[in-house]
């Protein structure tokens, strides 16, 4: 059971087209970083220390959702539940950038995005793969 759960096996569309989605996630959460520690450089030693930090931080969490990502478009089973918790804690901060923020507009953006991957990985198709049904006939079904 587990083996298969590892194994790779190939992925309907819709699964596919959230792990690109998921990427995209993924790789925003790098770009951010990115911006983080240009702006600690700007900073200087003494107080740029902090966003050093927190750069970090968002590189292992970028990192952590571009291989979700990658597990969704090459197929593995396992990265299934990952996107979705993901996606579940981007809808909260879709609703907190809408609300709270002020920023409709970027909160609509992701909020739509997670939906979407949500929707994706539930389809007909994508439970099927997710449970070993997938493709149909498939012998271990």
């Amino acid at each position: 059971m587990l083996r298969t759960a590892l194994r790779a096996e190939a992925a309907p569309i819709t699964v596919r087209i959230a792990g690109a989605l998921v990427g995209v996630q993924g790789l925003a959460g790098l770009v951010f970083a990115v911006a983080l520690l240009v702006r600690a450089v700007g900073v200087g030693s003494k107080a740029g220390g902090p966003l050093y930090g927190e750069a970090a931080y968002f590189v292992v969490i970028a990192a952590a959702v571009v291989a979700v990502a990658i597990g969704l478009v090459t197929g593995r089973r396992w990265a299934r539940t990952p996107a979705v918790v993901i996606q579940i804690l981007m809808l909260g901060v879709a609703w907190y950038t809408i609300g709270s923020s002020g920023q409709p507009v970027a909160g609509t953006g992701v909020g739509v995005l997670s939906a979407a991957v949500v929707v994706l990985v539930f389809t007909a198709k994508g439970r099927a793969w997710a449970i070993g049904e997938w493709p149909p006939g498939n012998p271990e079904s």
